[in-house]
């Protein structure tokens, strides 16, 4: 593989995305690309799709009596963009997501705002059942346009190792 292509045959090559268990180094950070804009359509559709009755997130009159003085990106949506722009990084070869600690939201993000994110390699090992998997333990940081962190999180996963899974065909 070689920038994100296969060569599967002369003259013939398949798009490739994510890394096997061997690809990751502690201590490398991915910052996911691109950006993301979230609109006000974005908001009020995940909001009102999760089923999320708080009126600060989609009632524009409410808001303005708020402290933020406008609606705030229901914060799920924060979480869920940032693992959505991660995936092709470190999870695109993954067999499961094991699960997420440690989320905190730590400045607002508002419709309109553009959200950056970037993981870094925590740990790894290999799985003690699974002999051809491994489990990698990331944090992951989004920032808005300005550089203040808006969320962060841990996420474990468990990851494909080369040779192995139904990427390999």
């Amino acid at each position: 593989m070689r920038d994100g292509v296969v060569e599967i045959k002369p003259g013939r090559y398949r798009e490739s995305f994510g890394r096997y268990y061997e690809d990751f180094v502690i201590g490398d950070i991915y910052e996911h690309r691109p950006g993301r804009t979230i609109t006000d359509s974005d908001n009020i559709w995940f909001t009102l799709l999760t089923m999320n009755t708080h009126p600060a997130h989609f009632d524009y009159e409410y808001a303005k009596k708020t402290e933020f003085g406008k609606p705030l990106v229901c914060s799920p949506l924060t979480v869920a963009l940032m693992v959505g722009m991660s995936v092709s990084d470190v999870s695109q070869k993954a067999v499961a997501n094991l699960g997420w600690d440690d989320i905190r939201l730590t400045n607002p993000l508002f419709p309109g705002d553009t959200l950056y994110a970037e993981s870094e390699v925590l740990e790894m090992r290999e799985s003690k059942s699974r002999p051809e998997q491994g489990i990698v333990s990331i944090r992951t940081i989004g920032r808005n346009q300005h550089s203040a962190i808006v969320c962060t999180f841990n996420r474990k996963m468990l990851i494909w190792k080369r040779g192995f899974g139904p990427a390999d065909d």
